[in-house]
């Protein structure tokens, strides 16, 4: 079977989805990459690049579209990132958004892959130039010494979600696919749901039902022997006397 393509948006550790296929099909080889924020997953689907993608969208936003389905998995803290000896620092944990009014910001949108990327937003940050929002799988992907990280209330999260191709027409969906969507959905090897049970229920029906139909023609002719019968069709034990003359009456 044709290899399965997976493919993911930084900060996204897919390794316990990818261990759990390579578990129950090791029949079919499961390769995944990490694609650049910048760069369209829904893309890398039509071009065949990938069979699935976890990507990331914003929170209250529907990702899925006419060509797409896109399943949400779960949500993302935004962090604030600012350099060291910032206020931010004094904070505990969280940090209220409107704290930071009136502060300078960078917008992620600033730096593509081709400048550095996040890296070099979060290098920004630790010259003090401004303060960053990432999801804080981001910021700890990018964890620098001269930035902290700070989770930022108030702000609008993230999603991650992972997606893949709608059939076309009538085509069926890939079983591929759905059985990988059964994996990070936590279905048991022995769910019912997933294709590849399904589709051994079905071949295990199958052969009972050959198996029923095939039955009386397969019996041995001439029947079964009758208990006690011997070969030679005489009856065997009973009450027969051995050997020796008859008594008569007295």
């Amino acid at each position: 079977m044709a290899e399965l393509r997976i493919a993911f948006v930084p900060g996204v550790t897919p390794g316990k989805w990818l261990e759990r296929w390579r578990e129950r099909h090791p029949e079919v080889p499961v390769a995944a990459t990490r694609y650049d924020d910048g760069q369209d997953p829904r893309g890398l689907l039509a071009s065949g690049e990938a069979d699935l993608v976890f990507l990331r969208f914003a929170d209250g936003v529907k990702p899925a579209d006419a060509t797409t389905h896109v399943i949400p998995l779960y949500e993302e803290l935004p962090v604030v990132c600012a350099p060291r000896d910032h206020e931010v620092e004094l904070y505990d944990d969280e940090v209220p958004l409107a704290d930071l009014a009136g502060e300078a910001w960078l917008d992620l949108a600033d730096y593509p892959p081709a400048v550095g990327g996040t890296a070099m937003a979060m290098e920004v940050v630790g010259t003090g130039a401004g303060l960053l929002v990432l999801p804080m799988s981001v910021g700890r992907l990018h964890r620098r010494k001269d930035v902290v990280q700070k989770i930022l209330t108030g702000a609008p999260s993230t999603r991650i979600g992972v997606g893949w191709l709608k059939p076309l027409g009538d085509d069926p969906e890939d079983p591929r696919v759905e059985e990988f969507i059964g994996i990070v959905r936590g279905r048991g090897a022995n769910s019912s749901r997933q294709p590849s049970v399904q589709e051994r229920e079905r071949r295990e029906a199958a052969e009972a039902q050959r198996k029923r139909q095939r039955g009386p023609q397969d019996a041995p002719r001439g029947g079964a022997r009758k208990a006690g019968q011997r070969s030679g069709g005489k009856p065997s034990g009973g009450n027969k006397r051995r050997g020796g003359p008859a008594r008569g009456r007295r």
